[in-house]
This record gives C-alpha cells, structure tokens and sequence, in this order.
C-alpha cells in the first residue's frame, strides 16, 4: 500500500507542477506587461 501511495503522490506532485507552470508563466507576463506600462 505504501508503494501505491508513493506513486500516486509523485502523479500528483507532477500534475501540480504541470498545471501550475502555465499559470507562473502568465503572471510573469503580466507582471512585465505592468512594469513596461508603468515605465512608459
């Protein structure tokens, strides 16, 4: 059972990561969006 545990703690670890990604990329975006705006 620990086996089976582990594993599904590393799909949900990955998953995470996965998902959150495209999310850190979009506020990078739109947190240089805001600076360029800002500095115009």
């Amino acid at each position: 059972m620990k086996a089976i545990a582990d594993i599904f703690r590393m799909i949900g670890g990955a998953i995470a990561t996965i998902v959150t990604l495209p999310f850190r990329a979009v506020a990078r975006l739109f947190s240089g969006a805001s600076r360029a705006g800002r500095r115009t």
